[in-house]
């Protein structure tokens, strides 16, 4: 016992970490969502899951969380380095890249979810009108970490509706600073006069943000400009922790809370030039904090609820994830996204958020909210974040399906242009390279056709009557009605390099005679790529070397004439390279030779 006064929670400690470094890269391998994961392991370990047999089987108690009330303090900073991390990334200049999206649609799926999900529970559930808006605004939020984290498993972060989602649930985060202000003004509100109780304490706690912003904004930036010269790792990290619980200790003596603090910290130093470096500092612990937060939030979810009001949940859920579809998916095709879309952006952002586990703990502390019907509604929010792949993958299936028949449409109203293309350079690919090789055949007179997997970037680009079409160069049926047979050159200019060697491999099996010219990240790509049977091979970082020296060299003195044979020869000499390795590996195959790589 007094090995545990003389570090209090030690046991909690360990086990957590001993759980983070079994989970993370577990959950990782198995690609299943990091946030999904620690909600269960917190509910199966916690007081309500294999916890409950801790009393009777003192074993049980080392490998479990029999009271979370001993990592309350842990999840307290996993709350507050949470915030931070949020408005690290809510910088000025990214609000107002985004502010069609984040202040137009965002605001108004934050405003009209929290009236139907606010009506919802005032009419079905009999609250009153201050229960109704908070649960009703708390509601209206979804999830950052799962949903971003679904996006990146897919790549999606860049696309359409990627940006969208983000630019929603940018606002969501900023909305979350005046529903905590809203929540501790009402839990001291009573009788008639809530209203302006809670009008005069959202006044008072703008002032105290504000001052704090201002105030923090002349102390941070100074700080860091000062003592983060040296370049020392410790001394960043512990201004970083100084401006964090600094600022946090000032918005709670300012009677806010301490992680409405933190989230200011973060928006302080996102305007500073040391954001970037902040970030790789705490990238380290932000997972790991992050998975204390969801075990901890995942211990007070008592699922045995589940049994005792099946019916309850599985309404709360279905109601919940049902009316921000309807919601959120109308907006998004009012900001320009097809149907298809903007219902798969619907159901991706249909779950409740990691903030309502935050608010309503806060509810709850201050007798606004009923503990029952909170420990209930954070479990239909639990619930629905462990819907939401399942709800994604429905979505993307119905974006997909809904893309593939638009292009279907357009192929078959662009059929008869494409059946023309004969005798035409096929470029594979209209990111920068392709327009800038379009570009140049265009002031050459030379006819050409590109394809293109970016549906906008081909909507806006045909319209301006660039013969740039939907499709991917790979498909053999699509390059036989362009006559690849017959095109003088293919040219493949896609970043990804999985893509282009399908693409030459698909290309060489079908057109064997074709001239086929390729990009390449790297020499390593650049072999593969002629091994598998691309004419010519130009990899960019060569090049890149190649033009640079020339021109160190020019500077130095020599001639442009000398430049040009040296640079020649050291192409020359990786071609020549390039083929050994080739022949070497393929001995039986006929390699044919060329001056270029």
């Amino acid at each position: 016992m007094q090995e545990q006064h003389a570090f209090p929670f030690l046991r909690e400690i360990l086990l957590f970490l001993a759980l983070a470094g079994v989970l993370i890269p577990l959950l990782q391998r198995l690609r299943i969502n990091q946030v999904l994961g620690f909600l269960a392991v917190g509910a199966l370990l916690g007081p309500f899951g294999l916890g409950r047999l801790a009393a009777g089987t003192p074993w049980v108690g080392y490998l479990t969380f029999p009271n979370n009330e001993d990592v309350a303090m842990l999840a307290e900073l996993g709350v507050l380095f949470l915030m931070f991390m949020i408005g690290l990334e809510l910088s000025a200049a990214r609000l107002w890249a985004m502010r069609r999206w984040v202040f137009g649609t965002g605001s108004a799926q934050v405003v009209l979810c929290s009236v139907l999900l606010g009506g919802a529970v005032y009419l079905l559930l009999g609250q009153p009108p201050d229960v109704s808006l908070v649960l009703g605004l708390v509601l209206s939020l979804s999830s950052t970490a799962v949903v971003m984290q679904l996006l990146g498993e897919r790549q999606s972060i860049g696309t359409q509706l990627g940006q969208a989602a983000f630019s929603v649930l940018m606002l969501q985060d900023l909305a979350v600073v005046p529903i905590l202000i809203l929540v501790k003004a009402l839990g001291k509100a009573s009788g008639d006069g809530v209203l302006l109780v809670a009008l005069g304490a959202m006044a008072k706690a703008g002032i105290a943000i504000a001052l704090i912003y201002l105030v923090g904004g002349r102390v941070v930036h100074p700080l860091f400009r000062a003592f983060a010269r040296q370049r020392q790792p410790d001394v960043f990290m512990a201004l970083i922790l100084l401006s964090t619980f600094g600022i946090a200790g000032l918005s709670f003596m300012a009677g806010l809370s301490m992680a409405l603090g933190a989230l200011i910290a973060g928006l302080l130093l996102a305007e500073t030039e040391f954001k970037h470096e902040v970030e790789l500092m705490v990238e380290p612990f932000k997972g790991l904090l992050m998975g204390l937060f969801f075990m901890t939030v995942g211990m007070g979810m008592d699922a045995r609820q589940i049994v005792e009001a099946p019916l309850w949940l599985a309404a709360a859920v279905a109601l919940l994830v049902l009316l921000k579809t309807a919601v959120i998916a109308p907006l998004l095709r009012l900001s320009g996204l097809p149907w298809g879309r903007a219902l798969e952006g619907g159901l991706l952002l249909g779950q409740g958020g990691e903030f309502a586990f935050i608010v309503i703990g806060y509810a709850i502390a201050s007798r606004l909210l009923d503990a029952a019907l909170g420990g209930r509604v954070m479990l239909a929010v639990g619930l629905s974040l462990f819907i939401t792949p399942l709800l994604a993958r429905i979505g993307r299936g119905i974006g997909d399906s809904s893309a593939s028949r638009a292009h279907e449409q357009q192929a078959a109203l662009d059929g008869a242009e494409l059946e023309s293309a004969r005798g035409r350079v096929i470029i594979a690919g209209f990111g920068r390279v392709g327009q800038q090789l379009a570009k140049l055949l265009t002031a050459q007179d030379i006819p050409y056709v590109a394809f293109e997997n970016d549906a906008k970037l081909v909507s806006s680009l045909h319209d301006a009557g660039v013969p740039v079409y939907f499709g991917n160069a790979a498909r053999p049926e699509l390059l036989r009605r362009v006559h690849a047979d017959e095109a003088p050159a293919i040219v493949l200019t896609m970043d990804h390099p999985s893509s282009a060697l399908q693409a030459v491999r698909g290309i060489r099996r079908e057109f064997p005679r074709a001239r086929l010219f390729a990009r390449s990240r790297d020499e390593k790509h650049a072999r593969a790529l002629k091994q598998a049977g691309a004419t010519v091979v130009v990899p960019e970082t060569l090049e890149a070397s190649l033009q640079l020296s020339a021109f160190v060299l020019e500077a130095m003195g020599l001639n442009e004439g000398m430049v040009d044979r040296i640079v020649d020869q050291e192409r020359d000499l990786f071609a020549a390279t390039l083929v050994q390795d080739i022949q070497h590996k393929a001995p039986n195959k006929v390699s044919r030779k060329s001056p270029q790589l």
